[in-house]
């Protein structure tokens, strides 16, 4: 499935907004507070001066936002899942946030967005500048597929909804659900948790665990569907999965908690000076997995969509600077690579081929930010009407 088969439509791409039982659990959460759900740490979605910010962003940025060629693919076939990895853990970055991680002997995708836009609308919005190196039509069989929270870039309804004529269950932050049902999910596949809440799934213990962002899809749901980052173990190896967060020092409770990781998937691209809070910049992303006890660290968000005024590759070269600095193992893949953390990766700086010109001296003048102090302000994440993804053309 291709093309049209991957448009979204409006308005029912919106979703839905919890009731009954499903709302009730909602507020029976302690996250949920005065009609909201809150973060982990006080957080704002946008900082003070944010269109400032934004603009000087934009235009140090400028022209640096796109590969100045195609971006590599290795391409996949169903055919090469047929035999599972020796060392028994391997994933596949298909791009963005979507990530096909083999486990243990069962199967597991996260964030899957195989449409061209991550838009309520396929006529506007934010546009792939690579395709999914998986045809749809050769993913093989899932056991679990999972949503960190309900963003068009991470929550894709067309996408969903071909996903319900596989036999595959959801697990999903609280009130999730329903926009799921609404796109016509059986509810018995659907698994809804709260933070550091677990469920067991086809031989797999699935935890929803903080993330410090928000959801959004809609006016109607504000407030009332968590977010989540993912903690994902089997009998022999564990996998931590960001999904979108700001960085907090609730990731070395996560680590202890549910660490160490054999590979962890950290937000890396999609930063910027006017949302700090919200999104990790590529030194938090390696900070954060070291917080969580990770292994192999393979950056996710980058290089798919435009999302924020930052050069292309931007987050990758800075996360490489900041690894090498921190010791910490990295993969960088081109979308469809096999990554195994047992396996040595072999370094490659294949994206510097396609870079734009004049991103290497931007990158270098960037400056590298420590873990931001915690802001002594009210938590706002229920209830801004911010996005802290602009589009810029």
């Amino acid at each position: 499935m291709t093309g049209q088969a991957f448009a979204p439509q409006w308005p029912a791409a919106l979703g839905a907004r919890p009731a009954g039982e499903r709302l009730a659990r909602v507020r029976r959460s302690p996250h949920f507070v005065d009609g909201a759900f809150r973060n982990p740490v006080p957080t704002r979605r946008m900082s003070d001066g944010a269109m400032r910010l934004m603009l000087r962003q934009q235009r140090a940025a400028a022209g640096m936002r796109r590969p100045t060629d195609r971006i590599p693919l290795t391409e996949r076939r169903a055919a090469d899942y047929a035999v599972a990895p020796e060392s028994g853990l391997r994933a596949t970055w298909l791009g963005h946030a979507t990530v096909l991680v083999e486990i243990d002997g069962h199967r597991v995708l996260f964030d899957p967005v195989w449409s061209t836009r991550c838009s309520p609308s396929a006529a506007f919005g934010p546009a792939r500048m690579h395709a999914v190196p998986l045809p749809w039509a050769e993913l093989p069989a899932l056991d679990a597929v999972v949503i960190s929270h309900d963003h068009y870039d991470h929550l894709d309804m067309a996408t969903i909804k071909a996903l319900v004529r596989r036999d595959t269950r959801f697990a999903v932050p609280l009130g999730l659900g329903a926009h799921l049902e609404r796109w016509g999910v059986p509810p018995e596949r659907i698994v809804e948790l709260d933070w550091h809440e677990s469920a067991d799934i086809g031989g797999l213990s699935f935890t929803a665990t903080p993330a410090r962002h928000y959801c959004n899809r809609g006016a109607r749901v504000l407030g009332t569907v968590l977010w989540a980052s993912w903690a994902v173990t089997g009998p022999e190896h564990r996998v931590f999965h960001s999904g979108d967060t700001g960085y907090f020092p609730g990731f070395v409770d996560l680590g202890d908690a549910y660490g160490p990781f054999d590979l962890t998937m950290i937000q890396t691209g999609a930063y910027g000076d006017a949302w700090p809070e919200v999104h990790l910049n590529p030194e938090e992303a390696v900070q954060a997995h070291l917080d969580l006890a990770g292994d192999l660290l393979l950056p996710i968000h980058w290089g798919t969509f435009d999302l924020a005024p930052h050069a292309w590759h931007e987050p990758v070269e800075r996360a490489t600077t900041e690894a090498e600095r921190q010791g910490v193992r990295l993969a960088v893949p081109r979308p469809g690579d096999f990554v195994e953390p047992a396996l040595k990766w072999a370094p490659d700086t294949w994206w510097r081929d396609i870079a734009p010109e004049g991103a290497i001296r931007v990158v270098a003048e960037t400056p590298q930010t420590a873990p931001p102090e915690l802001p002594n302000t009210p938590n706002m994440t229920g209830t801004s009407t911010h996005d802290p993804e602009p589009v810029a053309s």
